[in-house]
């Protein structure tokens, strides 16, 4: 990291003319273990942050302005404080600025700011790049302004800066987890109170691969707004009909099956898996507890399962590379992680066998696919930081 901060520090220096007084923010991607979708219906998530993050190099510039340079895209932007909306053409500009505006709503004196960013999170790939952008950001204001926020406000605001201005009504998770991680443990939060238990997950017998498809399906954020209207269609129909019942998280998979019949597609399909994915995790983190990998896995591919068939998220290359993954030795489960409709996989692996899986991943998807999958195996890392 620190050959990553000196590249910086130097953009920086070349961009603006000098690193008197430079502030270093980091934020890290995540990878969640399962929990997909239940977030932003006020259920249970098993994520970890991973070395892959984001870096900004800020300072304070005394006016009202924000100045970007993106290492990642070669490009430098700006905008004022007092705008109401982001450059429309430079997309990833929706972050930093819906990250200043929601903190200014909050009473913050957000001050402007120089900075330089570089990141190494897979842009789009489900690993979180957009919430790692916002949380190194909103660490950034927060210092330049010399504002102190407790983290799970922060994360609010992130959420609502993806809400307002990235247009994807996300839950919780991402920014959550970006704030609150720590080295090899696993964050096991309860997306309606917004606690969060830390769980140790050491790799010494088993790893995290994360393999990544090389997809973007364009489809993905108009859908997941699509699937999250769903579930709030069927809470409505349960509130109805069972006292007590706010979201899905307020139901068994008994529940579903008593209602089934009076149900339509694809609500029903939906809420089966948003009920039966809560309790995947709370398993899961039983097993983690255990150290009980065989069952985690097991617990993984039957995620992926759901995913495909009722929550209807995956696509052929996620399939494939599950498929893929689950014909190799010592997997003990695959499945995909993030939004859908691309992105990454992740699978654990038995330690010893994990160089022969990267090799196999790499082959088997590429003949198949023709795309040279990037892939990375991964451990629980610290959240964000100023340094």
């Amino acid at each position: 990291m620190q050959q990553r901060i000196d590249q910086l520090r130097a953009v920086f220096a070349k961009t603006y003319g000098t690193t008197a007084n430079l502030r270093i923010s980091r934020a890290p991607g995540r990878v969640n273990l399962i929990g997909e979708h239940t977030d932003y219906n006020d259920g249970f998530v098993l994520p970890i942050a991973i070395d892959r993050d984001v870096l900004l190099a800020f300072r304070p510039n005394g006016s009202r302005t924000v100045n970007i340079h993106s290492v990642n895209f070669n490009q430098s932007v700006s905008f004022s404080l007092d705008d109401e909306a982001p450059d429309p053409a430079v997309q990833w500009l929706r972050y930093p600025f819906g990250v200043a505006k929601e903190l200014q709503k909050h009473g913050c004196h957000v001050a402007g700011i120089d900075a330089a960013i570089e990141g190494n999170v897979p842009l789009g790939g489900g690993l979180s790049s957009s919430a790692a952008i916002e949380v190194a950001f909103a660490l950034a204001f927060a210092d330049a302004s010399g504002s102190e926020f407790d983290r799970l406000t922060l994360a609010k605001l992130c959420r609502l800066a993806e809400h307002n201005y990235a247009g994807v009504k996300c839950g919780i998770m991402d920014q959550y987890v970006s704030l609150f991680a720590e080295k090899d443990k696993a964050v096991f939060i309860d997306c309606r109170s917004l606690t969060h238990e830390l769980v140790p997950f050491r790799t010494d017998a088993v790893k995290l691969v994360v393999c990544d498809t090389g997809v973007r399906h364009s489809l993905a954020a108009s859908q997941y707004n699509i699937r999250r209207a769903q579930c709030e269609e069927g809470a409505a129909f349960f509130a109805a009909r069972i006292q007590n019942v706010k979201n899905l998280r307020d139901l068994s998979p008994a529940d579903i099956e008593v209602f089934a019949a009076e149900m339509e597609s694809p609500v029903l399909q939906r809420c089966r898996h948003v009920v039966t994915e809560n309790a995947r995790t709370l398993e899961a983190v039983k097993s983690l507890r255990r150290k009980n990998a065989h069952q985690f896995g097991i617990l993984m591919s039957a995620s992926h399962d759901s995913l495909k068939s009722d929550y209807e998220v995956t696509c052929k290359e996620l399939d494939l590379m599950v498929n893929l993954a689950d014909e190799l030795k010592g997997v003990f489960g695959s499945r995909m992680t993030g939004g859908g409709f691309g992105g990454c996989v992740i699978s654990l692996v038995g330690v010893e066998h994990v160089d022969a899986f990267c090799k196999a991943m790499a082959k088997g998807y590429e003949a198949a696919t023709g795309i040279h999958p990037s892939i990375y195996v991964v451990a629980a890392e610290q959240g964000a930081q100023i340094l």
